[in-house]
């Protein structure tokens, strides 16, 4: 069942990111000065404040840091409980509060693989926006 979440809303640091997720792709800024991978996607490093950044290819790839199944909530999201929420840390480093889909609810662990899949969502107008970023376990 499709969550229901808002598009976000690009702006100049973070095109490329929503760029890649439009063709599927999850495309992450890194330090060119310290080497770091930043979430959320900017062109300033949090890490060592450089402007030096760069945009790459991510696998795409991680494992479920920590998550919890939401049972009760109020508004939209409340008809389509439960919903697994979970920070994901990429195989490339950083760490990624998202929602893991396509899944039973009840069977999602700390330490399962995950993978990114991108859902197309809808703008505050109700128009076609950039999709979200989420993730579903991996098989095997």
């Amino acid at each position: 069942m499709k969550l229901p979440a808002k598009a976000p809303e690009p702006n100049s640091e973070n095109t490329p990111f929503f760029d890649g997720a439009r063709q599927g792709r999850l495309v992450l800024p890194r330090c060119g000065d310290c080497g770091f991978v930043i979430w959320f996607p900017r062109q300033i490093c949090p890490e060592c404040s450089s402007q030096d950044v760069s945009w790459f290819e991510a696998s795409g790839k991680g494992s479920i840091y920590s998550c919890t199944v939401t049972r009760r909530i109020p508004g939209g999201w409340g008809k389509v409980t439960p919903f697994v929420l979970a920070y994901v840390e990429l195989e490339e480093g950083p760490r990624v509060m998202t929602n893991i889909v396509d899944c039973d609810p009840e069977h999602v662990s700390i330490g399962d693989r995950v993978e990114a899949v991108f859902e197309e969502a809808t703008n505050r107008d109700g128009e076609s926006g950039p999709p979200l970023l989420r993730f579903r376990v991996r098989e095997g």
